[in-house]
């Protein structure tokens, strides 16, 4: 049986109220930082997700109204009319490619503090706003209500004009009014509105049966929903009022989108949920409730996963924000046989972290994500070569696995020198560690691409000089020999490193990688404050009893915050009886222990240790580059390379920049350089007109 056979059931038409979506795959709403800030970005990256063969394409979450504003965050927005051409963008892109568009209106509540609009925030009762800024919401009345039907109803038909297929009531994450009405935490009114079930899901219904007749005649109507928040007794459960939801309003929409609460439940991260289809326990029973398609998610990316969800007939649709990001041709490599073409998802929530921040999506394994527009970039598509050069790179970790398979592809004969016998660099040595192990995915993706062009050759144990390099007379040297970890304490706060470390066994992650034994009491020393400090800690602590992990930051890996982890990390520490010291720095080492000094009154405390393991700066493994260089520099030669650097080699940061670098470096190799100069300076200006 061929794959096109054996996944027919996945392209099946399927109808949601009055419109049919062409196959079974569905990209629900998520976030990308794009926005209503950027409107052409934001329509170029939905096309390629139509592109690829998604049969429903969705926002983000789209504020209704002025009292729903989540600045600093760039999600769209439907205020009025004036938002409809931007938004018209998007669904004549998907349109173009023919998916059907979706639209996910919401009202944030208490979520939004209206740092924009300054009206102030309205929740289902007077409670502190949640976005870390000192403020409440006030108490939405019953007037209000109405006039918040009104302004719902007219997002809908303000959607309809932009062109949207599918409408959104959205009831999910705690991040939306209509969600914060259902919650018997948040909601303690005593009206109509409050008090039993059928009084908090009122707004719900209201909203759905208002949108119906508001768009119902050519539009679908959605409802997303989070059955579970995963707090057991002390949360909505699926089991429960999830579930009586779920029958109260069975067949009011035409499509149920579930999910689970809150948003780090939703995008639980592979460290923290190894397995694909995680959420499928909580929303399996939605089918035997209602006769409308279901969509559900939970980071799926096995087909034979997806094609047993609907023969099982526990979904309708695959639905998919991260492994559509990560690779938003899946269904269309499923289709045509190219299932081990398919870039899976490393649940690494590096797309979940750009919004937090506020900056433009980006993806590891998707270096194309959220620069369509701006730099013209295709997943699947790359400029054929404009030249018969010839390409050596050095270095098969992230960034040099990219840049080859990239310049492979673009029909350059390319060769890759790796020193080891194994591709991967620090990508795969990371993937050794407790709960990191999807990280492998990166490095199998490209290896396999890479075996399948003719054109590349890749050369292991291959410890290359830099007069073996000029012999190899290639046009062009790419250097992507990665980066260490420092052991001497420099660092942010300590350029002149830690006094002392000379009378201490001092260790870095790579010793941890290497597997290196630490016996007795271990300090990891954490300045970094980055996602490996937690990981280091959590995969010692399996083995070590004696451990501690010193921080400058007030929590354990800070940074994790933004990619939802940051409270399972430092519940895993807590858990596995890991000392934490936060606040404090390592000022110097001595025998048997390191002074540490508080960061806000400077006075010192000394933590007896056998081992420090320090995590303060990483230096780039540029030394080839260097002696390169100056061969190249003082000539000699009928013929020199050109020589570029890229990846942890230039400037260590996140394997996500590793592989971007590798991409753009592949890209850029023929362009002049006014053509990367006219890339780098490209963006969407706001019109003047008020």
């Amino acid at each position: 049986m061929s794959n096109s056979d054996r996944y027919a059931r996945l392209f099946e038409p399927v109808k949601i109220g009055p419109l049919t979506a062409r196959n079974r795959f569905y990209q629900v709403p998520h976030c990308c930082a794009l926005g209503h800030i950027r409107p052409q970005a934001h329509a170029a990256m939905r096309e390629v997700k139509a592109d690829g063969g998604w049969a429903v394409v969705s926002t983000e979450e789209t504020e209704i109204h002025p009292t729903s504003d989540i600045s600093p965050y760039a999600e769209q927005r439907i205020w009025d009319e004036r938002d409809i051409p931007a938004l018209k963008l998007m669904t004549d892109a998907v349109h173009a490619k023919g998916a059907l568009a979706a639209i996910e209106l919401a009202h944030n509540g208490n979520h939004a503090g209206n740092l924009y609009s300054r009206t102030p925030p309205l929740g289902v009762t007077d409670m502190q706003v949640d976005i870390g800024y000192p403020k409440q919401a006030r108490r939405i009345l019953k007037k209000e209500i109405k006039a918040f039907r009104q302004w719902h109803r007219d997002a809908a038909l303000r959607a309809k004009a932009a062109g949207f297929d599918v409408i959104y009531v959205y009831a999910g994450h705690r991040m939306t009014l209509t969600h914060q009405f259902l919650l018997p935490d948040m909601n303690t009114r005593i009206d109509e509105y409050g008090g039993s079930l059928e009084n908090r899901a009122r707004l719900l219904q209201e909203l759905l049966i208002d949108t119906r007749e508001a768009v119902g005649d050519t539009c679908a109507v959605a409802f997303r929903f989070a059955v579970d928040e995963m707090k057991g007794p002390e949360g909505m459960q699926a089991s429960e009022e999830g579930r009586a939801v779920v029958e109260m309003m069975a067949e009011l929409p035409d499509l149920w989108d579930v999910n689970v609460s809150e948003w780090d439940n939703d995008s639980l991260t592979t460290r923290f949920e190894p397995e694909d289809g995680y959420q499928v326990k909580y929303m399996e029973f939605v089918k035997s409730v209602t006769t409308k398609p279901v969509v559900g998610v939970g980071r799926l990316s096995s087909p034979d996963m997806m094609l047993s969800l609907v023969k099982r007939g526990v979904m309708d649709f695959i639905g998919a924000a991260r492994p559509s990001i990560a690779d938003p041709f899946l269904p269309n490599k499923i289709q045509n046989g190219e299932i081990e073409s398919i870039r899976e998802c490393i649940g690494c929530n590096i797309c979940v972290s750009c919004d937090n921040i506020g900056i433009p999506i980006r993806c590891t394994q998707n270096p194309t994500m959220g620069e369509e527009w701006r730099q013209g970039w295709h997943p699947e598509s790359i400029p054929k070569k404009q030249s018969d050069k010839r390409v050596l790179v050095v270095g098969a970790g992230a960034a040099g696995l990219e840049c080859t398979m990239q310049l492979a592809k673009r029909g350059f004969d390319v060769f890759l020198s790796e020193k080891s016998d194994t591709a991967g660099g620090r990508c795969l040595r990371e993937s050794t560690l407790k709960g990191l192990s999807a990280w492998r995915r990166v490095v199998d993706h490209r290896v396999h691409e890479i075996s399948q062009q003719a054109n590349a050759q890749i050369f292991w144990d291959s410890d290359l000089s830099p007069d073996e390099i000029i012999e190899l007379e290639c046009d062009d040297v790419i250097i992507a020999t990665g980066c260490h970890w420092r052991n001497d304490g420099v660092g942010q706060h300590q350029a002149l490193g830690i006094p002392g470390l000379d009378r201490l066994n001092v260790y870095t992650p790579d010793d941890v990688m290497d597997g290196t034994k630490l016996p007795g009491h271990t300090v990891i020393y954490d300045q970094e404050q980055g996602y490996l400090g937690g990981v280091i800690a959590d995969h010692l602590a399996t083995t070590s009893k004696a451990l501690s992990f010193v921080t400058p930051g007030s929590v354990v890996s800070a940074w994790t915050t933004y990619t939802l982890e940051q409270a399972r990390v430092q519940k895993s520490l807590i858990e596995e009886n890991v000392n934490i010291v936060a606040n404090k720095r390592i000022v110097r080492a001595s025998e048997g222990g390191v002074t540490l000094r508080c960061v806000f009154t400077e006075q010192e405390e000394t933590l007896q240790c056998d081992n420090l393991i320090l995590l303060t700066q990483r230096a780039p493994n540029a030394g080839l580059y260097n002696e390169l260089k100056a061969v190249i520099d003082a000539g000699g030669k009928a013929s020199m390379p050109s020589l570029h650097l890229i990846g942890d080699a230039e400037a260590p940061a996140m394997i996500v920049d590793a592989v971007y670098s590798g991409h753009k470096m592949a890209r850029e190799i023929d362009m002049d350089a006014a053509a990367i100069d006219a890339i780098l300076y490209r963006r969407e200006i706001p019109s003047l007109s008020s």
